[in-house]
């Protein structure tokens, strides 16, 4: 017996060793994981949020063909409808909900179009609109055509939607990338950075170029001409962009003064589901990048990866994703097909990355994994409504005046007056002073005195 509880204790204590084992190994990962994949040395000292709330941050995934974004614009519809049923507005936009978008080649252009600020301050283009964008591509072959990217002027097509709006005309942050021949580097168009310095602000519909390019190179020049890139598409240089974004929010204190950490996040990155028409080499090297920055970006979220964190990616069987192969859109597809095609992706369960289990196909559908995240952003809308309204609630209280107080002069007190002997000279001015006349009657003169009449003696007396 007593073995036998040795043996369990010494079980016991084994167990709380792993655990803890478990939690430090948590805590060094995620040390390193701030430090080296999001330039942030200070998680340990951040503690909790400085603020309430969340920075919600949405980001594309794109390649140089306009099929890389059917995937993508088909969830974004979904999820559209779901925040517009859940927030009660029929009017409401994506860009309404999130505070950045990122998104590269195809995906790129779906941002662009989606936080492009209209003539009145709201959103250029719905989810649908974005999408019918892809569609009309889609339907004229597998790439963007060749004119539409190297003439990227007012005439193209990205012209003709896009206008003459710049980085900065956009109602949120948008973060495009490409690479840049010149410098041999990839180059990440930034709002934040068209804000400080004219040279860094592009149009949007060069932007769109740019990430979209294929092998020929496009080059585009910033509004003031002070800078010039020559760039190929921005799936070659970051195909998934959910680690640039999530390194942009934490490293903006200006724009995101609240993002401590990634716990301070709520991240939803779309892929472009399974490559087709690629080289099996390509295929390889496109999706194991991006599925090398799925894995750590979930990594980093750790234990707030289920509520924090979503992957929206087709799969087929090669993935092992639920049920076959995935339907691809490849070009010359109509309009319903495709549809049809990107709709079948999202019924899919996806493969996912779980804390130092490795990576496992997903429990839910992507349309599931959006439903959830729907009501996350919801929560947050309604949290953010709510702390606006008592904001202005208290500075309307901190404007009215405090009640006046009305101070009324005390009256002067009068004097009493003596009464008058009022001297009645007949009957008319005694009925006056009955009447209760107010003004003192004038002291009249006294009468003479009657004569006396002389009496008359009668002249037989006399006689």
């Amino acid at each position: 017996m007593e073995a036998a509880a040795d043996l369990a204790a010494g079980a016991e204590e084994g167990a709380k060793g792993d655990d803890a084992a478990g939690r430090l190994t948590y805590e060094i990962f995620s040390l390193l994981e701030a430090k080296f994949l999001f330039g942030r040395a200070d998680v340990a000292a951040a503690g909790p949020p400085r603020a309430p709330g969340k920075v919600c941050v949405l980001s594309i995934d794109g390649g140089a063909r306009a099929s890389d974004g059917l995937l993508a614009g088909a969830a974004l519809v979904r999820l559209e409808a779901a925040l517009r049923r859940r927030a009660g507005s029929p009017a409401a936009r994506l860009p309404d909900f999130f505070d950045v978008a990122a998104g590269s080649g195809a995906g790129g252009v779906l941002a662009a179009l989606l936080f492009a600020r209209g003539p009145r301050g709201r959103p250029l283009y719905a989810a649908e609109d974005a999408l019918a964008f892809l569609l009309r591509r889609v339907r004229r072959g597998r790439s963007w055509p060749a004119g539409l990217v190297r003439r990227g002027g007012a005439g193209s097509a990205f012209g003709r939607a896009l206008g003459e709006l710049t980085l900065r005309d956009t109602v949120r942050p948008v973060l495009v990338p490409c690479y840049d021949l010149g410098t041999r580097a990839p180059f990440l168009f930034s709002r934040a950075d068209a804000a400080e310095s004219p040279a860094h602000d592009f149009r949007l519909r060069d932007v769109c170029a740019a990430t979209c390019a294929g092998a020929a190179a496009v080059e585009v020049v910033s509004v003031d001409g002070g800078t010039r890139i020559r760039a190929v598409g921005g799936g070659a240089a970051l195909g998934n962009p959910t680690a640039a974004a999530i390194t942009h929010v934490l490293n903006n204190r200006r724009e995101f003064p609240a993002a401590a950490t990634v716990d301070n996040l709520l991240v939803m990155s779309i892929g472009t589901g399974e490559a087709a028409g690629r080289g099996e080499v390509a295929r390889i090297a496109a999706e194991g990048v991006s599925d090398m920055v799925d894995q750590a970006v979930a990594m980093a979220f750790g234990h707030s990866r289920t509520t924090n964190y979503i992957r929206i990616q087709g799969s087929g069987s090669r993935r092992g994703g639920g049920g076959g192969r995935a339907p691809r859109a490849c070009g010359g597809e109509t309009g319903e097909q495709a549809v049809w095609k990107a709709e079948a992706m999202l019924l899919q369960r996806s493969v996912e990355s779980v804390l130092f289990q490795g990576r496992k196909v997903a429990g839910e559908t992507n349309a599931e994994k959006l439903e959830r995240f729907a009501r996350e952003l919801a929560k947050e809308h309604a949290r953010r409504k709510h702390q606006q309204q008592a904001i202005e609630q208290a500075s309307t209280d901190d404007d009215v005046p405090p009640p006046a107080v009305v101070v009324t002069p005390a009256a002067p007190k009068q004097t009493p007056t003596p009464p008058h002997k009022a001297i009645t000279a007949s009957s008319s001015s005694s009925a006056a002073s009955a009447a209760g006349s107010t003004e003192a009657a004038a002291p009249s003169e006294a009468p003479p005195p009657p004569r006396r009449r002389r009496p008359r003696i009668a002249k037989s007396v006399l006689d």
